[in-house]
């Protein structure tokens, strides 16, 4: 399962909006930095309208969305990298998830006091990154120190690949830049899934703003994907039944809660497509790779379905809808046959051939 780390300041609403998130109470939310010690982890449902439309054809008797896992990270402070208020292990935590949530502070309480004294999302954004960039740093500068001893004579030519890497990312870390602005070659791609880097993993900002919600059009950053939520109020959402949430949005203006659009903006930031298998037993949503292929999809149902992938049938969602389900679509001429190189698209309704 895919993982997104939500980080931030200390005081800034990482965990009020992970209990949202979450409809959970498990993440302590107090008044003061490094409540959180270990990660409150939560798994969420991805929503996605299309699964009932299938389920509905079909007549399934299970219908299963595909899911994201969020890891609620203890808050950061000026520092970290060099173990300020247990930063190092705060760290190690972020290093472990796919992508970063970065939650930054936009709304006004004097009663939650923030780190700085001051409101500023952008400063609030360069502090998190600064930490993560000298943590990346660190690492690097160690690795290329390593790696120039034991590249030697006849191994050097082995190393030089990784060497120029390094070279490249200490410049680029040591400019206070973070590695993800970089273009690598394939085999640099290759090199980099061994460093772990903090500063190569995608980053989605959420800007945490007041319940009167005034629009923001400041970026955060440059060129990186931000969303406007208020945590408080997606808290009080979560605490009603589903129903009178609708009700209450609809009294608010909201077309939908900024929970929603943290999962879908989260499942972009992933670069994820869905694909849809559907049938009587149930319909189900699974995750891949932008890009991947007929057989890599198949083996996210099952390991054994990669080797045992003969052929899929494949549809458009709303062919296999308007159709009402696999026998029509069969008779429509919109169904495909696909083979091996077939690259799986958002949205696919697929049947996998395999051999057992």
């Amino acid at each position: 399962m895919l993982s997104l780390g939500i980080v931030g300041l200390p005081n800034v609403g990482k965990s009020t909006l992970f209990n949202a998130l979450t409809r959970s109470k498990q993440a302590d939310a107090q008044n003061y930095p490094f409540c959180t010690i270990e990660p409150n982890v939560g798994v969420v449902e991805v929503p996605d309208e299309r699964l009932s439309k299938l389920a509905e054809v079909s007549k399934s008797k299970k219908t299963i969305p595909t899911a994201i896992e969020f890891y609620d990270i203890a808050g950061l402070v000026k520092g970290a990298s060099e173990g300020e208020g247990l930063g190092n292990k705060f760290l190690s935590h972020i290093r472990e998830t796919d992508a970063i949530v970065q939650v930054v502070r936009a709304f006004e309480d004097g009663n939650i006091t923030h780190v700085h004294n001051k409101i500023d999302p952008k400063d609030d954004a360069e502090v998190i990154n600064l930490e993560l960039i000298m943590a990346d740093w660190q690492t690097i500068s160690k690795r290329l120190e390593k790696t120039k001893k034991s590249a030697k004579g006849a191994a050097l030519k082995d190393a030089q690949k990784e060497l120029d890497l390094l070279e490249k990312l200490n410049k680029q870390l040591e400019d206070g830049g973070p590695a993800r602005n970089l273009d690598y070659t394939d085999d640099e791609k290759e090199i980099l899934r061994d460093l772990h880097l903090l500063s190569m993993k995608p980053i989605l900002y959420v800007v945490n703003s007041d319940e009167q919600g005034t629009p923001s059009n400041n970026l955060v950053e440059e060129g990186v994907s931000q969303i406007q939520v208020c945590a408080k109020l997606e808290a009080e959402l979560a605490e009603l039944s589903p129903e009178d949430a609708v009700e209450y949005m609809k009294e608010l203006g909201m077309e939908t809660s900024g929970l929603d659009k943290l999962i879908t903006e989260s499942y972009k930031l992933l670069d994820l497509v869905t694909y849809f298998t559907s049938g009587e037993p149930e319909t189900r949503a699974w995750t891949v790779k932008r890009g991947a292929k007929g057989p890599e999809a198949a083996g996210v149902i099952h390991t054994d379905f990669v080797k045992g992938y003969i052929k899929a049938d494949v549809c458009k969602w709303e062919d296999f809808v308007e159709n009402n389900g696999w026998s029509g679509i069969k008779e429509s001429g919109k169904l495909r046959l696909e083979g091996k190189e077939y690259v799986v698209e958002d949205g696919d309704t697929i049947y996998f051939h395999v051999a057992t």
